[in-house]
């Protein structure tokens, strides 16, 4: 694709496709040059760097997310739809939590998501500070639950490129989890269930208990005044 038809939308866009299937390590202008049929310089043309493409995607994807009309819903509901649609766009998107690990995340999609999330906190009731410390608990919750999801993606594609070998080594290292889990009575205790097929994995739901037990704390302490 020739320089002067070129897009930074396109390329933004390219970008998110390939960062889905690729993940954060492999983006770079030459892989992204390929998939747009466009020599590398023709992106440096409309982007200035890796680093920026990536706040561009970024931004981009966080515009997925519905923000909750506080006229219409309460604080709690409004919270709730915010974390489980947050959580949603980091498993679709699962470079996203690696992109907060190496990179200062802004832009205006996100601002107009954590003005929303701030307003919600405040509407229960918490002032300055405090809607500050609710919100970053909530966000914190759904990033570190997220990361499973990336690890996840990360090991997929790990296998995929490793073949053979990469799934044996995998299944070993499962094999030695379960070896020493069984030492200790209540890691036993689980392997005995139907999750022992899947040593890692959380038992269904787990993000919804954890994310209901972190609103009901927050609105006990709306109700005392904390």
């Amino acid at each position: 694709m020739p320089r002067d038809t070129l897009t930074r939308d396109q390329i933004v866009q390219a970008a998110i496709e390939l960062l889905d299937t690729e993940g954060l390590e492999g983006l770079n202008m030459r892989a992204l040059g390929r998939r747009l049929v466009s020599a590398a310089t023709a992106v440096y043309w409309h982007v200035q760097n890796k680093d920026n493409l990536v706040l561009l995607a970024t931004d981009r994807v966080w515009g997925e997310l519905t923000l909750p009309d506080l006229d219409h819903v309460g604080w709690r509901a409004a919270a709730e739809s915010m974390a489980t649609d947050l959580y949603g766009m980091f498993v679709r998107h699962t470079w996203l939590v690696q992109v907060f690990a190496v990179h200062v995340v802004y832009g205006e999609s996100k601002a107009r998501h954590d003005d929303r999330s701030l307003a919600v906190f405040e509407a229960a009731g918490f002032t300055g500070a405090r809607a500050d410390q609710a919100a970053a608990s909530v966000f914190t919750y759904v990033l570190g639950n997220a990361a499973g999801a990336t690890a996840s993606a990360s090991l997929a594609r790990s296998l995929a490129g490793g073949g053979p070998t990469a799934e044996l080594q995998l299944q070993g290292a499962m094999d030695k989890a379960r070896e020493i889990a069984a030492q200790y009575p209540y890691l036993r205790a689980r392997l005995d269930t139907h999750a022992a097929s899947d040593y890692a994995a959380s038992p269904e739901r787990t993000f919804e208990f954890g994310l209901e037990a972190l609103l009901d704390g927050l609105e006990r302490r709306t109700a005392s005044g904390r």
